[in-house]
């Protein structure tokens, strides 16, 4: 099958076939077919005409992106083809219709919402105190979280900007680790550090923790504090029970956010323990300045061969049953 790219520029064409044409290896891959441009047309070697369609749509796409100043990644690619195949590709042009810089990192690469969710999330982190962001993990809930804060400590809006997460997980006691205090948590606060890392740079990062700018610590750190002028992040929210949620959450003070991530089909509580992310999503649900926003499969944007895997894994689970 054959569609025209209706005038389109010859730089944009070569920005849809990406480098080496790995845009359009892409392409093939996903779809199980070949696929020729030849001038401003391209050429579909399947006589699948819903397959053709949905090649011809993400390419419009594609185009639209192009013209909204939006860089082209495989990313971008994989997620829209999740969109048209749920039959949300009207959701891709109201996501490129403008774009919006959340950040730069480090090296001056822009940071932007890649997903509909991951804007509605950095939208709550704007309009509201508390967010939880509640989802699978590789949706950037963490990461989109540190980011946005950054970007407030950069332009002077919060004086500090505090991270933790529960420090056990999977029924292991700090204790039996080795090395003193810091040595013992670092490795669970590694998902902050890289964030931070990849906005800041490592250098400035250190420093902002030298000078308790930047704070990085286990949850019972939190007890019987009040962050005034301060965005706190929880991650791994799913691991705290009810008590450690209500300590958590009850520390907000005046001119400060906080945001609660967490992925409740991880969690690692003993059995009988309730999460205190499940219990406190239901409670406050209704609450006003209170965001819940729920991310799902679709914002998880893997490469192909990912996507097979777990529907080979999801299948041997439905021969067992």
């Amino acid at each position: 099958m054959r569609f025209n790219l209706n005038g389109a520029k010859c730089e944009d064409i070569k920005e849809i076939c990406g480098t080496e044409s790995i845009n359009i290896k892409l392409l093939e891959e996903l779809y199980n077919t070949s696929i020729e441009i030849n001038g401003e047309e391209i050429i579909i070697a399947s006589n699948d005409e819903l397959v053709c369609k949905s090649i011809s749509k993400i390419v419009d796409i594609l185009l639209f992106m192009l013209e909204n100043d939006y860089q082209i990644s495989t990313r971008d690619i994989i997620y829209i083809k999740n969109l048209i195949d749920n039959n949300k590709s009207e959701l891709a042009y109201e996501l490129y219709k403008k774009k919006r810089m959340i950040e730069r990192t480090f090296t001056g690469k822009a940071i932007y919402p890649k997903t509909i969710k991951q804007r509605e999330y950095i939208n709550a982190l704007e309009t509201h105190d508390i967010v939880f962001g509640v989802g699978p993990a590789g949706t950037g809930k963490t990461y989109l979280a540190v980011v946005y804060a950054v970007s407030l400590l950069k332009k002077g809006q919060i004086k500090n900007l505090i991270l933790t997460r529960p420090a056990v997980e999977a029924g292991e006691s700090l204790g039996y680790l080795p090395g003193d205090l810091k040595e013992k948590i670092d490795p669970y606060l590694r998902p902050l550090y890289d964030a931070l890392y990849d906005t800041l740079g490592t250098i400035q990062t250190n420093s902002f923790i030298e000078r308790g700018i930047i704070e990085i610590a286990p949850l019972a750190y939190m007890r019987g504090r009040t962050l005034e002028n301060s965005f706190v992040i929880l991650d791994e929210a799913q691991n705290t029970t009810s008590m450690q949620m209500k300590m958590f959450l009850t520390r907000l003070g005046f001119n400060s956010k906080m945001v609660i991530t967490g992925d409740v089909t991880q969690i690692d509580l003993p059995n009988g323990k309730k999460s205190g992310l499940i219990e406190a999503c239901g409670l406050l649900s209704n609450v006003k300045q209170i965001e819940i926003v729920k991310f799902d499969k679709l914002d998880v944007v893997r490469h192909p061969l990912v996507q097979i895997i777990i529907e080979r894994y999801e299948g041997m689970k439905k021969d067992v049953k």
